[in-house]
Formats: structure tokens, sequence, C-alpha cells
């Protein structure tokens, strides 16, 4: 199938390591021009040779600190500046710490919500008028199965992540006039390092190991196993596509059959 990708533009969040690194791989492979930012640690650099070394293709690594407004901003704005346009948002970021709600204070709430909502609005608002002027765009939003059923321990996560979820529903109302999708994906357990560092956290809070834990997990999936970023990859590729226009403002689990309910 052709995913009508090649030439597009596409700015992907968080594109250094875990899921958004694999959608930055998949999408180079499928002939886009992408840029990935994250922060200025030795993993954008491993990630940008990686990517370009296994995909091939064009592939810009930009520092960003998301949690700071300029910084979102400019990430939005230095990849516009090196390709000329944008196609294709992919707002993503890890998610904050797993915590119960007497255990978050003020400066951590602030945190959480400029880490997953306010860098989704911020970034998204810079491309937004690219697309409009194009009359083309993908939106996707990586949030978490937890918008749908809430993950005990993950209170912040399951609150700020369901902002994404509100602004991106009205949101693909007003853009869609202009041929411009927005889209969220919500993953629920795949094997990343956050999963795995989860996985510890829960394995010192129960008293057992953090292979336990994700024994525990699998048992939980119909499909009896943790998904995996390529199989991410492969939905958020699609929704960025010519083949999928006709979807938008909805909320896609990738789970493996996790969560329970029926919409």
């Amino acid at each position: 199938m052709d995913l009508g990708l090649q030439g597009k533009v596409a700015i992907i969040a968080g594109g250094s390591q875990g899921l958004g690194k694999a959608v930055a791989m998949e999408m180079v492979r499928e002939g886009a021009r992408v840029a990935i930012g994250a922060l200025d640690d030795p993993e954008l650099p491993k990630a940008v040779e990686e990517i370009g070394t296994v995909a091939g293709g064009e592939i810009l690594g930009i520092p960003v600190d998301v949690t700071n407004a300029e910084d979102a901003k400019q990430f939005i704005r230095k990849a516009v500046e090196h390709y000329g346009t944008v196609d294709i948002l992919v707002n993503n970021a890890g998610g904050p710490p797993s915590k119960t709600f007497l255990e978050i204070d003020d400066d951590l709430w602030n945190f959480g919500v400029r880490l997953n909502l306010m860098s989704t609005i911020l970034m998204t608002r810079e491309a937004v008028p690219i697309m409009m002027e194009k009359r083309w765009g993908r939106i996707v939003n990586m949030t978490s199965v937890a918008v749908k059923q809430p993950i005990d321990g993950l209170i912040l996560s399951n609150t700020v992540r369901s902002g994404v979820i509100g602004l991106a529903k009205t949101l693909s109302n007003e853009l869609a006039p202009y041929n411009i999708t927005v889209n969220n994906v919500c993953p629920g357990y795949t094997m990343t390092e956050r999963v795995r560092k989860l996985a510890i956290v829960t394995a010192e809070k129960q008293g057992t190991t953090p292979e336990a834990v994700i024994k525990g997990w699998e048992s939980e999936v119909p499909m009896g196993r943790i998904g995996t970023p390529e199989e991410f990859a492969a939905l958020v590729t699609f929704l960025a596509s010519e083949r999928a226009s006709y979807i938008t403002g909805a909320s896609i689990q990738i789970d493996g059959g996790w969560y329970k309910g029926v919409m």
C-alpha cells in the first residue's frame, strides 16, 4: 500500500527513543523527510545516526525541552526553517512519574501539564497555520490507553492526557474544512524504556521483581504479550498518511485488547 508520504515533512517530538523513535524510523522508511526533537543529550545524535543508517532518507535532530514554552515553539520553527514546510506533526513526550494523589505537589502538577498538555498546544499552534494555508495536514497525538481506562498509580498522566483528548476532538472539527486531521493514538503496555522503569517502580512498591510485574501485565492482555514499538509506529504512520484522509477526531487504542470498554 502506497501511503503517499514520499517527500512529506514530518515533525516528531520525543523522537530520540522509544515510541517516538520507532515512528520516526517508520516515516523515514516511507519516504518522509523527518525532524525529531528531544532533550539535548547523547540519545538525540545517536538516534539521528541510527535512523539515517537503517532507514535512509532525510532526518534532522533538534534539541528541545518541550516543558519549556519557547523551546517547544522554536522546535517547530527550526524544523520548518530547515525543510520549508510541515505536513505532519506528531506530538509526543514522556509521561510524568508514577505517584499517588497525595504525593503530587503543585510543582509536579504544573510539570505534568507543561509536559503533556501545553507542549501539544504550543507545537500544534505553530504548525496549524502552515497546514491551513496548504489545506492539508496530519496531527497525531501520542497519549495512552489510560485516557480510556485509567491506570492505577498514574493519576497525573491519567488526568493531563485526558485534556489532550478534549483538545484534539474539538480541534478536529475546527480544522476539518482545511483537510487537516487530528487523531490520538493510545498505546497500552508497549516494551519501551519507560515501561521497563515503571515495572521497576511497581516492583519496589509490591516487593517483587520487575520481571514478575511485566508477566502480570502480560497476563492482563488478551493477546498474552506486551506490544512492540514497531507495531505502534505502523498505526501512527498510517494515520499520518493520505490513506487515512477520512479519519479524524478519533482516539484509537493499540493495546492487544487490554481496554475493556466497547467504544
